[in-house]
């Protein structure tokens, strides 16, 4: 009897088919899901007959009472190679190996840049007002040359903004608790003396971090309050490194020009959440790895972690 693997949060419908997945046809039976499972007792009800599953990023976490509802379970892939949403002591505990794949950084490099354009330019306010018929003209872009662009994180996907921050005659800095200017030269940007220093200096404000516990909640209310008037807040990476509430009053009060964000505090987004309704926000369903490219690496890799727990040979191992 072949195994049965689960693909989560298939919302596009295309796992099965951007990539080959023929080469473990005749073991295993692939099944996605396009819905995303709102709670464990739902996750664990549809989980319950399948040896594999494959997971998006960290949506869905993979606490021990999940692993303990799900004895048949015995390979879990998730893509990237680092997720902080699963308990690798308890999948270790239950006999289940975890593995990654690749991922890209250009894809959330060049959604940054799809927001802090569209902010600035007013793309959406100026498309829907044409397509109905509504004014002609009604905002007054913000200039991005000459203007300074700060970047919290110069990690790989910050250090490639930071490069087309400058290709548009931006001038750049960037700050994080350990960067040096070592670092800094290398892209060209310049180090911020401090976080508040880049805040209260920038123009645009991009954060590119990885979460944890020094930095969640890093911008909250009172870094927001440092930021211009006419400033715009980016952020691509996780929900939780910006207060939400603190953005939301931001945002609602006018004390920031605007906000683009990928990244929420519960995804999917409930219908009500507060977030859908927000002015002056850009936002977009956490689209950063979203690309064709990444896709076919996620789910391409997939298939060789699985080929290789068949053949009892685990590859791209987490925990």
């Amino acid at each position: 009897m072949r195994l049965r693997c689960a693909v989560l949060d298939d919302f596009q419908g295309v796992a099965t088919a951007i990539a080959d997945w023929s080469p473990i046809a005749d073991e295993v039976e692939v099944v996605s899901f396009a819905r995303h499972h709102p709670d464990e007792d739902a996750l664990a009800a549809d989980l319950a007959d399948f040896d594999i599953v494959v997971t998006l990023r960290e949506r869905v976490p993979f606490p021990a009472s999940l692993f303990a509802r799900l004895p048949r379970l015995k390979l879990l892939i998730a893509s990237g190679m680092r997720n902080s949403v699963i308990d690798y002591a308890a999948a270790e505990a239950h006999g289940v190996t975890v593995c990654g794949t690749p991922s890209s950084s250009t894809p959330p490099v060049e959604l940054t840049w799809a927001l802090l354009l569209g902010l600035a330019r007013g793309i959406v306010t100026e498309n829907n007002a044409l397509r109905a018929d509504g004014p002609w003209q009604s905002t007054v872009g913000a200039d991005l040359h000459g203007r300074r662009l700060g970047l919290l994180g110069l990690g790989k996907i910050g250090g490639r903004v930071a490069r087309v921050g400058l290709a548009f005659g931006m001038r750049v800095s960037a700050w994080s608790r350990h960067l040096t200017k070592e670092r800094t030269a290398e892209v060209g940007a310049e180090l911020a003396a401090s976080k508040e220093e880049l805040l209260a200096s920038s123009d645009f404000v991009s954060v590119h971090l990885a979460l944890g516990d020094r930095t969640r909640g890093l911008i909250g209310a009172a870094e927001l309050a440092l930021l211009k008037p006419t400033a715009y807040l980016v952020n691509t990476s996780r929900a939780a490194i910006v207060d939400q509430d603190a953005l939301l009053a931001a945002l609602h009060e006018g004390r920031i020009a605007g906000a683009g964000v990928d990244v929420f505090d519960i995804e999917p987004l409930p219908a009500d959440h507060p977030m859908r309704s927000a002015p002056r926000l850009l936002a977009t369903p956490h689209l950063g790895y979203v690309s064709r490219a990444n896709y076919e690496t996620y789910y391409g890799a997939a298939v060789e972690n699985i080929q290789a727990f068949l053949a009892g040979t685990p590859v791209r191992r987490l925990g």
